[in-house]
This record gives structure tokens, C-alpha cells and sequence, in this order.
């Protein structure tokens, strides 16, 4: 089980750098262009495209959420990751090379619905990751 996105497995994290893109804009980390999507307002994403991982996660906590934003934020996120981990891409290679291991999102920040806090989580981004893998895989 891989149940930190850190050190050797730090590229599983959002705020590992890569390009992402949505609705015409690019973004340094998936992290990024997900707190971007939590509005409809396309000005208002622009700002995003230029911020580290922590900046856009700081920054995001401000946005006025879109009213579907619980209803599509797995999807906003699955879209992005599988950007990221491409099939074929170093990234994607990488991520075929945890071969079949758990992979958790364990954190310290108590995020208990994209990872686990203290043995509690839903862990839906360790959920996302491993279904890419699969699907990368066929």
C-alpha cells in the first residue's frame, strides 16, 4: 500500500507539476485548474493559471461555488488526473509502475473526501488514481 502521496510518490499528488487544461486555459498542477473549475466565471479562473499548487488551494477557499460543484467535482477531478497521467506519458508509466498497491491519500489535514485523515476517508482521489491505472493498463 502506498498510503502517502510524498517523497518517491509525490508526483500522485495534485500539486506535483504538470500541464493540465481547462476551458482554454492552462494550468501548472492539477490542483490548480481544479480550484479554478469551482466557478463558472472565466475571468475569474484566469488568476489560477498562474499560481503555485498552495496558492490556488488558498485562493480557492474564496471562490463562490458553482451551484452543480458537488454534483461534478469527482468528474472535474477524474478528467484533469487522466490529463495527467496520460496513457503513454512518463507520468502514466510511473503510475503503472505502483503496480497493483493500494494507493491512499493519507494526509494530516483531516481532507477526509479525496483522501484519509486518521484511519477516516473516503479517499476518493486514491480511488480516481487507481481506476487510471486500470484503465491505462487495457
Amino acid at each position: 500500500m502506498i498510503n502517502k502521496f510524498s517523497g518517491e510518490h509525490r508526483f500522485l499528488s495534485n500539486f506535483y507539476p504538470t500541464l493540465v487544461h481547462l476551458d482554454g486555459w492552462w494550468y501548472t498542477t492539477t490542483e490548480a485548474a481544479y480550484q479554478a473549475a469551482k466557478t463558472t466565471d472565466l475571468e475569474a479562473r484566469r488568476p489560477f493559471s498562474k499560481m503555485s499548487a498552495s496558492e490556488a488551494k488558498k485562493a480557492g477557499r474564496g471562490l463562490a461555488l458553482r451551484e452543480d460543484w458537488e454534483d461534478i467535482k469527482v468528474q472535474v477531478m477524474a478528467d484533469l488526473l487522466c490529463q495527467k497521467f496520460r496513457s503513454g506519458s512518463n507520468l502514466a508509466i510511473k503510475l503503472d509502475q505502483t503496480q497493483d498497491q493500494e494507493l491512499v491519500e493519507g494526509n494530516t489535514w483531516s481532507d477526509t473526501f479525496w483522501g484519509v485523515c486518521n484511519g477516516v476517508g473516503e479517499n476518493h482521489l486514491g480511488k480516481l488514481l487507481m481506476g487510471i491505472r486500470s484503465m491505462n493498463r487495457q
